[in-house]
């Protein structure tokens, strides 16, 4: 341990923690505020709140993966690796946005905490960085259990409930500046022609796309000169013609017109897409996807959490689709914020309702272990909140797995 100017670096590889007082001092300002203040009695009882759209959603998500193959078939071609927020294993976050997004829910997440704790004068062990390899991740904030085991549940409920708050309020920020953002765009041009076809987002490593040349962003136009105008179908076609020889037409990036051959496998691995990429419905009317993804912000938000990366064609700051839009506020840098504020929106929001969920080590795994413990009473060796949290354990499970237990 290293002492500097009150700075503590601490080697736990590979991570590298960095003690500053200066998050102390920070929250104890903060606290002392009318606005520290007044937020801490403000979110006492928002934790329920939380939890329940939480549960809305990944009930409604279970509902989908039971009833729509394509759905599962889709996130089997992602991989089990999509349901992590990890920049660079996670195929759809972007490593630059996902790390900055990642960075900031943390330290927003820890600082609520933080700030919360101060106002009851609950002990605030340290604070500080977190390094992975040298390069920041996050930060953390050590309350330590006996000093949190002190103050009412009041208190205490104020105190968990604060992180997940934060990135709620955050990515609600970030949803409204993205719909400003989205409302000061126009579209500059029209995609000339009438093509219609299969948008390729992404092409997998060793995949049988990689090895005919498909690449990113191509548009899968005609399988043995018929037309192709649905993920679906294509799927299909695919899946009927296994060991058989395709006449393969599609459009690259750069308009140029491919037509090949391609020798489809006798088989493939469970859980795997025949060409090893993920696709999307084209559209072709800048105009249109702008007008139909600014009504989501409106009719449908919580659309808006299924990322660009996705949803080429359907996201107007897209790799696809931001050339044919120009932003009078922030001229040709918006793709670069859109996509900023977007994933910041993403990660504050399901680290948010992910941490509100009763399980166990989690903020809510706390507050309604505290909440049953003071209301029910029992001299059982299995608590009530023991059960509470097994079942949303195996609810996780299931969200995560099913796309791979139901074929």
């Amino acid at each position: 341990m290293q002492k500097n100017l009150g700075i503590n670096f601490e080697l736990k590889l590979p991570l590298i923690l960095i003690h500053t007082p200066f998050g102390l001092r920070f929250f104890d300002t903060v606290a002392n505020s009318r606005i520290g203040k007044t937020y801490a009695s403000f979110n006492i009882y928002l934790m329920p709140l939380i939890t329940a759209l939480a549960v809305f959603l990944i009930l409604g998500s279970l509902l989908v993966l039971f009833s729509n193959d394509s759905a599962r078939e889709g996130i089997r071609e992602i991989g089990p690796q999509g349901n992590l927020l990890i920049p660079g294993l996670n195929p759809i976050l972007p490593w630059t946005y996902g790390w900055i997004g990642l960075v900031i829910t943390i330290i927003i997440h820890e600082a609520g905490h933080g700030i919360v704790a101060r106002v009851y004068k609950t002990k605030v062990e340290s604070t500080g960085i977190v390094l992975f390899l040298g390069i920041p991740i996050g930060a953390f904030v050590n309350i330590q259990q006996d000093e949190l085991n002190k103050t009412t549940f009041k208190q205490k409920s104020a105190i968990l409930t604060a992180g997940p708050l934060n990135n709620m309020v955050l990515a609600g920020i970030s949803f409204g500046l993205l719909f400003l953002l989205i409302s000061s765009l126009t579209p500059v041009s029209h995609i000339q022609g009438d093509e219609t076809g299969i948008t390729v987002l992404t092409i997998g490593e060793n995949s049988l796309a990689q090895s005919i040349g498909l690449s990113k962003n191509s548009l899968i136009t005609h399988i043995n000169a018929e037309p192709i105008e649905d993920v679906d179908e294509l799927r299909k076609i695919l899946r009927d013609n296994l060991g058989t020889t395709i006449e393969m037409k599609w459009i690259s990036e750069g308009d140029r017109e491919l037509i090949k051959s391609v020798k489809l496998p006798p088989s493939i691995s469970e859980g795997k897409g025949v060409l090893g990429v993920t696709l999307t419905d084209a559209f072709f009317d800048p105009a249109l996807v702008l007008d139909n993804y600014k009504n989501l912000f409106l009719t449908n938000p919580l659309a808006i959490l299924m990322p660009p990366t996705l949803q080429q064609n359907l996201v107007p700051y897209s790799d696809s689709m931001s050339s044919y839009y120009s932003s009078t506020i922030f001229g040709p840098v918006f793709p670069f914020i859109a996509n900023l504020l977007f994933w910041i929106w993403f990660i504050n929001f399901n680290v948010g309702i992910f941490n509100a969920l009763p399980i166990t080590m989690l903020d809510g795994g706390q507050w309604y272990g505290t909440l049953l413990e003071n209301k029910i009473k029992t001299n059982r060796k299995i608590k009530p909140f023991t059960i509470l949290s097994i079942v949303f354990v195996i609810i996780v499970i299931l969200a995560f797995t099913l796309p791979w237990v139901l074929r």
